[in-house]
């Protein structure tokens, strides 16, 4: 099969429209989140802790070393841990959302699935397989009773 031939199944099948609306959707998403930590949560933080602020929290390695008329010769080396305790939250905050969005579709996939439950319309698929499974334990039962 064909590299184009593939690629226009797969386009097709809605696959790759889905994954590019996940990726945009992902995107902004991570611009909400890191302007929620930043703005949003760390100021507050700062305020707790006398006005520290967490993005410029670092471990100096080695010092700037500077000439005469304050031109750096060459830069500080630092361990920048207050960046990262802000990707950290980041993460958290992301991790925790999607686990919540995850596991609504999964109860909302749940109920779809459930046959019996008519508040919800059941796919096609799920209702025929439904109706095959009753129709095998009538049959089980039939010839059990023989």
């Amino acid at each position: 099969m064909s590299l184009f031939k593939e690629f226009k199944e797969f386009a097709v099948k809605g696959n790759m429209m889905d994954m590019a609306i996940g990726i945009i959707i992902g995107a902004s998403f991570n611009k909400v989140i890191d302007v929620l930590v930043k703005k949003v949560f760390l100021p507050p933080l700062s305020l707790l802790t006398d006005g520290v602020n967490f993005a410029h929290k670092r471990i100096i390695l080695k010092e700037a070393v500077t000439d005469n008329a304050d031109k750096i010769i060459t830069e500080e080396v630092a361990i920048g841990y207050g960046a990262l305790g802000e990707a950290v939250l980041d993460f958290l905050i992301i991790g925790f959302t999607v686990f919540i969005v995850v596991k609504f579709m999964n109860r909302l996939k749940t109920k779809a699935q459930d046959s019996k439950d008519k508040t919800v319309v059941t796919p096609k698929d799920i209702e025929l397989l439904s109706q095959i499974s009753e129709l095998m334990e009538e049959q089980n039962k039939l010839l059990k009773s023989k």
